[in-house]
């Protein structure tokens, strides 16, 4: 069985789309796959419940419990692996995980790791890309779909979704509709990874 782990940090509707998709397709029969853990560094995270709802583990490596460490990124990345390796994961796939990972962490998951990002990557990595589409006049804007490398929101394209920038956008409009697009080429890109 591939086991495919889904972090999260906040509503998790990227991963309600993938376990929703996933059962859907019949991943379990189709490509031997199965969601099997959804792990977040925020305790409160409303993510965690849809996942329980959908009957999957859900675990949680609080970040802020490493502020004192040494290293702090390193010490969660650590403790992240340690929870992650459990479920042996043929994926590891970033949902809305907002936390910047370090080398060792990606190195470990190399070929493994997937993140989505809501713009047409190279464009607007980081944060308030939406803003930042808006305010450089863009006429379009999007979602990406990646493998993670050690550089942030870089790493080979695996599938994007375009859509256009209306004159009367804001950040929030502009978001709602990218995300709509998320929620089909996530779950898409995935399962193309999946087959191969």
């Amino acid at each position: 069985m591939k086991n495919i782990v889904i972090l999260i940090s906040g509503s998790g509707s990227n991963m309600d789309a993938i376990i929703r998709c996933a059962k859907a397709q019949n991943w379990e029969m189709h490509f031997k796959a199965k969601v099997t853990a959804v792990i977040s560094n925020r305790p409160s995270a409303k993510g965690l419940g849809l996942a329980q709802d959908h009957g999957v583990t859900t675990e949680v490596v609080d970040h802020t419990t490493f502020a004192n460490a040494t290293n702090p990124r390193e010490a969660f990345d650590t403790a992240l692996i340690k929870e992650i390796d459990q479920h042996a994961p043929a994926l590891v796939v970033l949902a809305g995980f907002m936390r910047i990972l370090t080398p060792m962490f990606v190195a470990h998951y190399a070929e493994r790791l997937v993140n989505i990002h809501p713009s047409l990557l190279p464009a607007f990595p980081g944060l308030h890309t939406h803003q930042r589409a808006i305010e450089a006049g863009c006429k379009f804007a999007g979602a990406t779909v990646h493998r993670v490398s050690a550089e942030l929101d870089h790493g080979p394209i695996l599938a994007q979704a375009v859509v256009p920038v209306m004159k009367d956008d804001t950040p929030e409009s502009l978001a709602a509709r990218v995300l709509t697009q998320e929620h089909l080429i996530y779950p898409a890109a995935i399962a193309k990874l999946l087959e191969s």
